[in-house]
């Protein structure tokens, strides 16, 4: 047996359960009353140093150790949850956090937590103790998951108690020699002391472990005796459920409702709460397999519009009925398969009621951070992007967006400044706006500073909307800020987040009110690999312009385009905007004589552009290919997709072309 096999599910594991102590603690915070919090905390905390210890990695068992006899002390009244004591639990979170990491990224999650260890030991005025052999081994949910998937192995699992004689001098050597001989025989899961306190003869004469192994007890037992010094071995098989029993088990402890979230003191304890048991159980899934899944599906979707080509032109209603019954089966599994992609913003929102603690302290500030939706749910890709963006976001709003107390009094306000970060569905888009009662922006600094840069001139700048002027500071390098500071300068690298947004198909919206505050709209599509999009043709090429950026359609007469400072433009309900021909954008040989004009309405925000085109196709679902390598940052066109004949269009993208 490999213990490797178990490392993934460690690793998430323990992700989860750091994130229920850094949620429990930020509550715990606002309501040090409630003991209920710190018991949720306990229990993470334990199943993690469990867990550890199962895994071989010390350091995490050891820190995790000495967090539980701190949350012991505060839960008994032995020691009140003072902001030293909060500040510790917080620091060790960070450290168990980098330690989780570095084994995901395949290191060894070894940390010097020396100086951690002994903050915590004087919180509690602890000395180091011997651990003893004498209260039996604990099977913790995680050694149970472990012992159940050896059950249809054909493997055995005993709890194996070796007693040293009381003479022998050299415990932690005969202790190694009989660790050596179990290690022959099969798998150490877990051992009680724990591995390292037995290498530092933190036992008395005795110690337990248990193993997976494929002998008998009798064999076992006569090896171990064969080691000098053993006085006695008493061996015990361990009843092991199967992994379908454990699957419900976890699956109704673990099931709670889904509600909306805010991070701020909930009028009920975690032990007051009620959990809503589900019926539904839940594996993990490698997010590879599921990538794996969706390249397949992507050749199926090519696949079946080349289908319904060839039954429109054979016009055969036997081969119609077939084709039809499997795109509406394979529009079935589409959906299916777009939902196992997606995920909670839950994921990427966790993290930042801890980074606003941390800068609210260090900024000298009073903050709330108040999360809405978090339960939205987004695509892996789309999830795995829109992190960085929004963590620069949150610290320009914290650094320069929400002002010190003393500022807040004297205009009038509460003291203690409030960021809301809300995530909600609207179509096809989750839309995350960010919002804070700060200072909001100043409008003529804005416009001073980006003449300054040279950004724009002055005559541009006196027909700028407050809008326009707003947007302004997502220029590259653009800022407000009077000095460089450690958390961001609002507008720092905001080019960046502009990019990277609209990188993924979406865009962001400024809207600010000078000293009331500011609020950033971000718009994403639900999902990236497989859209629907308005297919064109261009004389004998094909374009595909994505659906989500798409208005309407239009005839448009030559006799209805006008010509302002040399650039085509419309009436289009009332506004002015201009028309874009993409045959000439493109240098698409012109083959085609035009009476009319055919014309795609797209928006970006507030802007809106038309889109010169031969004539319309129609309406298909497409897949989203990457370019490659060979084609990188053409002009205009975020893609390709292959059609059903076998030829290759490009996808447009629309947000380039507005500008």
């Amino acid at each position: 047996m490999d213990m490797n096999q178990y490392l993934e599910v460690f690793i998430e594991e323990s992700k989860e359960h750091l994130q229920n102590v850094n949620d429990q603690l930020m509550r715990f915070e606002k309501n040090t009353d409630d003991l209920g919090y710190v018991n949720e905390i306990f229990r993470s905390a334990h199943t993690l140093k469990g867990m550890s210890a199962t895994m071989g990695f010390d350091d995490l068992a050891q820190l995790t150790h000495k967090m539980e006899n701190v949350l012991d002390a505060v839960r008994n009244h032995q020691i009140d949850a003072h902001t030293e004591v909060l500040d510790a639990l917080f620091e060790s979170v960070d450290a168990l956090e980098i330690m989780v990491q570095s084994i995901s990224e395949g290191g060894d999650g070894q940390l010097d937590v020396k100086l951690l260890v002994q903050k915590l030991q004087r919180i509690v005025a602890e000395e180091p103790a011997a651990e003893h052999a004498d209260s039996s081994i604990e099977y913790d949910e995680f050694v149970q998951t472990l012992l159940s998937q050896t059950a249809g192995q054909g493997f055995n699992a005993f709890e194996i108690t070796v007693q040293l004689e009381r003479t022998c001098l050299l415990k932690a050597a005969r202790a190694y020699m009989v660790f050596d001989v179990l290690e022959q025989a099969g798998e150490v899961i877990k051992s009680a002391p724990t591995v390292q306190d037995i290498e530092q003869e933190k036992f008395e004469s005795s110690f337990i472990v248990i193993l997976v192994t494929s002998e008998s007890q009798e064999k076992l037992k006569a090896s171990i005796m064969e080691v000098s010094e053993v006085e006695s071995v008493k061996i015990a098989a361990v009843p092991i459920k199967k992994e379908t029993e454990m699957q419900e088990l976890v699956s109704q402890e673990e099931a709670a409702a889904i509600q909306e979230v805010t991070v701020s003191a909930p009028s009920k304890s975690p032990v007051e709460e009620k959990r809503h048991l589900s019926n539904n159980k839940t594996i993990r899934v490698n997010i590879d397999r599921l990538d794996s899944l969706m390249n397949l599906f992507e050749e199926l979707v090519i696949d079946r519009g080349r289908l319904e080509q060839i039954s429109k032109e054979l016009n055969n209603s036997e081969l119609d009925e077939t084709v039809e019954r499997m795109s509406r089966i394979s529009g079935d599994l589409q959906t299916i398969i777009l939902n196992m992609r997606m995920v909670p913003v839950e994921t990427v929102f966790n993290r930042f009621p801890r980074m606003v603690r941390q800068l609210s302290k260090d900024l000298g500030k009073q903050i709330e951070l108040q999360i809405v939706g978090a339960d939205t749910e987004l695509d892996r890709t789309v999830i795995d992007e829109i992190g960085d963006p929004l963590v620069h976001l949150l610290r320009n709003a914290v650094d320069h967006g929400i002002e010190r107390p003393q500022a807040r009094l004297k205009n009038g306000k509460n003291e203690k400044g409030t960021i809301r970060l809300k995530a909600y569905h609207s179509g096809n888009h989750v839309f995350i706006d960010l919002e804070d009662d700060g200072a909001g922006i100043n409008r003529e600094k804005v416009l001073q500073k980006a003449l300054d840069r040279g950004i724009i001139d002055g005559k541009t700048a006196e027909t700028l909307t407050d809008k326009q002027v707003y947007e302004l500071i997502f220029a590259s390098g653009f800022s407000t800020a009077e000095q460089i500071s450690d958390v961001s300068g609002r507008g720092v690298g905001l080019d960046v987040v502009k990019n990277t947004i609209e990188s993924l198909g979406g865009s962001v919206t400024i809207d600010s009110n000078e000293g009331y505050g500011s609020r950033f709209s971000i718009q994403l599509p639900l999902t990236l690999s497989i859209i629907s999009a308005l297919l064109v043709q261009m004389s004998e090429e094909r374009y595909a312009l994505p659906l989500s950026s798409i208005i309407e359609t239009a005839i448009v007469q030559p006799k209805e385009v006008m010509h302002v400072h040399g650039q085509k433009v419309i009436d289009f309900r009332g506004a002015i905007i201009p028309l874009i021909d993409l045959k000439e954008l493109f240098t698409v040989p012109n083959s085609v004589q035009r009476d009319h004009y055919s014309v795609v309405i797209v928006k970006k925000g507030e802007k809106t552009a038309g889109l010169i085109v031969d004539s319309f196709i129609g309406q298909q679902e497409i897949v989203l290919k990457s370019l490659g390598h060979y084609l990188p940052g053409v002009f205009a066109i975020s893609g390709a997709t292959i059609l059903g004949d076998g030829q290759v269009a490009l996808i447009i993208d629309c947000n380039a072309l507005i500008k």
